[in-house]
């Protein structure tokens, strides 16, 4: 049994309001969603409280409006793409509190889908302030969160609401806890974590937290360059923060005294600019040119990734190996991709991935559906990562 309350927990929902708080902060263009993911990922639970006649109440924010109701930023179109997802009739409401929401959630019949408009069209949603997460209650009798990758803020419809009124996770935040805790909470070893991206300085508090958990973190992106640079050796015109040298010395202090070992790449493909069809070679890690920068690690430090994630038995990825967005630089990535892929259909790895670099390559690499789970909560994620607190997490715990 999970140690948080789910759906399997709530009884009987029928002619109950259940306010669902969801995640549609949804890629849009010219008016029309162009991404429907995250609808996708909260369809399941909205369909099976409404199966089961519950009046169910979407809450969910878009964008940051900066002074109250902005027009461009409205939920209407999305309820459209929702209906769409779902093949049932959504519901829109142009307020989510006040006399317009009340009214619309008073005319609604067991099973309907009710979408409110944007909850941080009101200052007291991200303040979290108490009136307004009561008028929100005002509309529910049971609360539900799905929206995992908006939990790692207090918002009064991401925590507020949890303190009046049973709450429960939904199938999508019940999936994603799951998967976390095979990732790095309760995981199956040995435990190997990839970390990629540009910057150390933008994954400082996940670096130190993951060398206490994982049995060897492999280091690749931009961000290997500091560590290389930290170590002695010269990376050229390579994207690096030399000023985070002591930084990385550290983590890798750290990692030394927790037994974790530190994977840096043997070789890179440099090249003398960043752009498709750039000439490039690949070299020795210690023998960069003076004049070219690193853009991917080499075929040897594929084998050894690959090496390690053979003998793992759980893997958490975060961010590419190396510039992914043009080619050939995507090659060790999609590589690394595609073997953790393998591993975990012949069920020999958990494989949990997250960051939006990270499912963006993966859907490159076209093994995204074949990882045991790929996050979609971006921030969230990170903060899971990093061991800090999730407030809309917490609040759902038995």
């Amino acid at each position: 049994m999970p140690d948080f309350r789910t759906l399997d927990d709530i009884g009987d929902v029928t002619d109950k309001r259940v306010l669902l708080r969801v995640d549609l902060n949804v890629p849009m263009k010219d008016g029309a969603v162009t991404d429907a993911t995250r609808i996708e990922r909260v369809a399941p639970t909205i369909a099976e409280l409404s199966d089961k006649g519950a009046k169910v109440i979407l809450l969910a924010h878009f964008g940051r409006p900066k002074d109250g109701p902005d027009p461009a930023l409205s939920l209407a179109p999305i309820a459209a793409a929702t209906e769409a997802v779902l093949d049932r009739r959504v519901h829109f409401a142009a307020d989510c509190v006040g006399k317009v929401a009340t009214d619309a959630v008073a005319a609604m019949a067991g099973g309907d889908v009710l979408l409110l408009e944007n909850t941080r069209f009101h200052k007291g949603e991200e303040k979290n302030e108490p009136d307004f997460a009561k008028a929100l209650a005002a509309n529910g009798d049971i609360f539900v969160n799905d929206a995992f990758s908006a939990a790692h803020r207090a918002h009064a419809s991401t925590e507020g609401l949890a303190h009046l009124m049973p709450a429960y996770a939904g199938r999508t935040m019940q999936a994603e806890l799951e998967a976390l805790e095979k990732g790095l909470g309760n995981p199956r070893r040995p435990v190997v974590a990839i970390v990629g991206g540009a910057k150390v300085s933008s994954k400082i508090d996940l670096l130190m937290n993951l060398v206490k958990k994982v049995d060897a973190l492999v280091i690749g992106g931009g961000m290997a360059n500091t560590f290389l640079a930290a170590r002695g050796t010269d990376v050229g015109k390579s994207l690096c923060e030399h000023d985070l040298a002591a930084t990385a010395k550290q983590i890798m202090i750290e990692a030394a005294t927790a037994g974790c070992a530190v994977i840096l790449p043997v070789d890179g493909v440099v090249a003398r600019a960043f752009k498709a069809g750039a000439a490039s070679e690949t070299v020795a890690i210690d023998a960069v040119p003076a004049d070219a920068m690193i853009l991917d690690v080499g075929p040897r430090t594929v084998e050894t990734v690959n090496a390690w994630i053979d003998r793992a038995a759980t893997v958490v990825w975060n961010g590419p190996l190396g510039a992914f967005e043009i080619e050939p630089f995507d090659a060790a990535t999609v590589a690394a991709a595609k073997f953790a892929a393998a591993q975990t259909r012949e069920g020999r790895l958990v494989s949990v991935a997250g960051g939006g670099d990270t499912v963006a390559a993966l859907h490159l690499a076209g093994v995204a559906d074949d990882f045991t789970y790929v996050s979609t909560a971006g921030g969230a994620f990170l903060e899971w990562m990093e061991g800090k607190p999730l407030p809309g997490v917490d609040v759902l715990k038995r």
